[in-house]
């Protein structure tokens, strides 16, 4: 049966790999964001929201039988988008007659007191508690997420980095394909959590993207006090009996450098 389906930060990485998920499971989507692309493309149908300053929220809403919020501000106002606009979405889903909010956190939200996750949790709770049917998914990093952090000290001498700390990455789009699984009109609740296929201290992250890219560079150990850090190391952002992505970090990190040289790409 086909859906109208409302895709929230359809230009995000995560979005990028919702979108033709949704489509191949028989979504009608329409994809939201603030900057919608200029494309004569009729494969989705976009509008343009914004959820910090309250523009075309109902209208994105209006007529649409699924919401899969995956829209978020991990680097902006995190309480503005994440939270409030969390907010403003539920109250136009609940009189739009929406039957599933589908709502996408994050691992260890609940145990790391780091100020983006504990707005990730807050609209948890706002989800969870709105009279509108939820239902609650919280993945892992992506592999592109470490990718991009390790990319930034690429040529540093030395690499200053939290070894101790451990994640469990996951393609971004094996986490789609598990997400657009709960875009269905019967709610699930909270969902399991969404992990990949192994778990990783950065140093080994590091080690191995050290080793894709032929790269000598030493790594030192980065001491990083507080509650925050301590809440990584102990694998609170990782969920090992929910592996659910097949694609490691390694795989994933060769298939990226070849992709990066067949561009044209340096080493």
């Amino acid at each position: 049966m086909t859906r109208r389906t409302l895709l929230t930060g359809a230009t995000g990485t995560l979005g990028r790999a919702l979108r033709p998920r949704l489509r191949d499971a028989g979504h009608d989507v329409v994809a939201a964001s603030r900057s919608p692309p200029s494309t004569d493309r009729a494969d989705v149908e976009w509008v343009r929201t914004d959820f910090a300053a309250e523009t075309g929220i109902r209208d994105a809403v209006s007529d649409v039988d699924v919401v899969v919020h995956a829209a978020t501000a991990p680097r902006g106002d995190t309480e503005s988008v994440d939270v409030r606009g969390t907010e403003r979405l539920l109250v136009a889903a609940a009189d739009a007659g929406v039957s599933n909010f589908v709502y996408v956190s994050i691992v260890g939200v609940d145990e790391i007191p780091y100020s983006y996750y504990e707005h990730k949790l807050t609209a948890e709770r706002i989800v969870a508690e709105s009279p509108v049917p939820s239902t609650i998914v919280r993945a892992t990093q992506f592999h592109s997420f470490v990718h991009d952090i390790l990319e930034t000290i690429a040529r540093v001498p030395i690499w200053p980095l939290p070894t101790g700390i451990r994640l469990q990455p996951i393609d971004v789009g094996e986490a789609a394909a598990a997400i657009a699984d709960y875009a269905t009109p019967e709610a699930a609740g909270r969902a399991p959590d969404v992990g990949g296929p192994e778990i990783l201290t950065v140093r080994e992250l590091a080690e191995t993207y050290r080793e894709v890219r032929g790269l000598r560079r030493p790594i030192v150990r980065l001491p990083l006090p507080g509650e925050v850090a301590a809440g990584f190391r102990s694998g609170a952002a990782c969920c090992p009996d929910r592996t659910v992505g097949t694609t490691t970090w390694g795989t994933w990190l060769e298939s990226a450098h070849r992709d990066r040289l067949a561009a044209g790409g340096h080493r």
